[in-house]
């Protein structure tokens, strides 16, 4: 019989390729294992509106831990109520047409003569009362950006029409001249200020007479009648001045015995330092005096006179904090009750399955607003509104575990390491978790935009209350706005989209992650 070895070596040469010429194929073939966790992030890249709303979430998380650090001049708790309710402005953008501060409003003669006078007597420092309306106009401190437009007006049958101005008025620059009681101290700083600086803050005190339509407000400073024309006065005698080109108002200042203008008005005290006076200032050089910069907002400001950019970024934080620490509690706590039900079964998981019953009846709603009653007082809001979350939040993960239990605790491997002398603690936490942690972790990720929707739910609803000068929430944001936001829509907007773009990105992620960590994908080409 031949020796078969022989034929173990044959030489090259002596094949050939049968379509020899011809290309078959370029591929290289692979066969290299891949882990669970890398093919789900395979997976999860596949989808890209999981991807892309990743990214929309990520930049929401980083402007509200950013802005707060890019914003140096002042922090969340700084607050001015005279600039409440106001518009986004900023001197950067409003070059290029946006966040100026401005809004579009319709004025009658006596509104559009009372805010350009606002200009017009900033630049009479002196109490003259010579200011035209075209050096009032070329103000900095003109409110009145732009007149677009008017148009005349007849309401009643038989009554001569009345003219409408369209114009964009500057809110800021709109709050003109305050009546402001201080200290006889800082009215001489005030006036150190003015030789250091060139702005002017103090301005004349207003008489109170026949021509001073309402004392309380320090913007009329010119003369009027009953209803609220400006008027010239001759020989005793009140004539209306016209709004037109060149028009000039007459000034309606407290003078003293010489003529002269008065700036400040002794309302009480004992000495240098404590005597009161009480002074007419512009408060948009004022407020640069008293904090050092001019009024810059970015989303404008809220109803009580915050930063609307820093209480936007607090309450984004607050909310998908306080929603991932809800989720990642039920998940410990839901994963430890689930697994404990599904891998015993019978007497113990019938006695847990009870108590699980008896929590997930009692509503939500309930329990919140009982903790928020008694609870909240001890150990604060948040926390009482964590207890109320995680109280009943964990029953749906463990529900889920619990399933995930008893699907593998049955399979091959499970009953291998059982043979082999494993104790359950280990078969639970290295055999059976591991594949159920899948489902687990999109469970938790779907949890957290049903907490931010709760969250603003019960803090639009006023059952929670997180609206303080170091805290505040989405909801609250919301709240504040509910009854103003059609004269102040910028207060409901942002903080409508940012709940709308976290819940919709939330959802989506967490979609992401349940295809990723689906076990019947593993492996399958998209």
């Amino acid at each position: 019989m031949k020796n078969t070895t022989e034929f173990t070596h044959i030489p090259k040469d002596m094949f050939e390729f049968v379509n020899h010429g011809e290309r078959i194929s370029d591929k290289k073939f692979e066969d290299k294992p891949i882990g669970y966790f890398k093919d789900a992030w395979i997976r999860f890249c596949k989808n890209k509106a999981s991807i892309v709303a990743a990214v929309i979430i990520l930049c929401i998380l980083a402007f509200a831990f950013i802005a707060p650090l890019a914003i140096t001049t002042h922090n969340a708790t700084f607050m001015d109520t005279y600039y409440s309710r106001k518009p986004p402005r900023n001197e950067l953008l409003s070059n290029i047409g946006i966040a100026d501060g401005g809004t579009n409003r319709d004025f009658s003669e006596q509104g559009i003569v009372k805010a350009v006078a606002v200009g017009m007597g900033a630049e009479d420092h002196d109490g003259s009362g010579t200011v035209t309306l075209e050096e009032g106009m070329a103000s900095e401190y003109q409110p009145i950006l732009d007149i677009m437009g008017s148009r005349e007006v007849s309401e009643i049958r038989g009554v001569p029409p009345r003219t409408i101005y369209s114009a964009r008025i500057e809110n800021y620059l709109e709050v003109g001249f305050l009546y402001l009681s201080i200290p006889q101290s800082q009215y001489y700083q005030i006036l150190e200020w003015q030789e250091e600086t060139g702005l002017q803050v103090l301005y004349p005190l207003i008489a109170n007479n026949e021509y001073t339509m309402d004392a309380a407000d320090a913007n009329y400073w010119y003369k009027m009648d009953s209803r609220g024309n400006p008027v010239r006065t001759t020989a005793g005698e009140a004539e209306v001045i016209e709004y037109a080109e060149g028009m000039v108002l007459e000034d309606n200042y407290r003078r003293d015995e010489n003529g002269n203008p008065v700036y400040y008005e002794y309302t009480g005290g004992g000495n240098h330092e404590t005597a009161q006076f009480r002074v007419r200032v512009l408060y948009y050089n004022y407020y640069q005096y008293r904090n050092g910069f001019t009024p810059q907002y970015l989303l404008g400001t809220d109803s009580q006179g915050y930063d609307l950019t820093l209480r936007l970024a607090d309450g984004i934080k607050l909310s998908v904090l306080l929603a991932i620490c809800v989720s990642a509690i039920n998940l410990v706590i839901g994963a430890i009750y689930g697994a404990v039900e599904g891998y015993y079964g019978g007497a113990v998981d019938m006695v847990m399955e009870r108590i699980v019953d008896v929590l997930a009846n009692v509503p939500f709603v309930v329990v919140a607003t009982l903790f928020q009653m008694h609870l909240a007082t001890r150990v604060g809001a948040i926390p009482s509104l964590l207890f109320a979350f995680v109280l009943t939040g964990w029953i749906s993960t463990a529900a889920r575990t619990r399933t995930q239990f008893y699907r593998f605790k049955g399979q091959e491997y499970v009953l291998a390491a059982r043979t082999l002398g494993a104790r359950d603690r280990r078969i639970i936490w290295k055999h059976i978790f591991p594949n159920s942690l899948g489902t687990i972790i999109t469970a938790s990720a779907l949890v957290i935009p049903g907490v931010i929707n709760t969250e603003s739910m019960l803090s639009y609803l006023g059952i929670v209350k997180l609206n303080t000068s170091s805290v505040t929430s989405l909801g609250n944001l919301l709240a504040s706005a509910s009854s103003i936001w059609t004269s102040y829509p910028h207060l409901m907007l942002f903080p409508a989209i940012v709940i709308s773009l976290l819940m919709i990105c939330f959802n989506l992620f967490g979609n992401g992650l349940r295809d990723a960590f689906n076990p019947s994908l593993r492996g399958v080409e998209e």
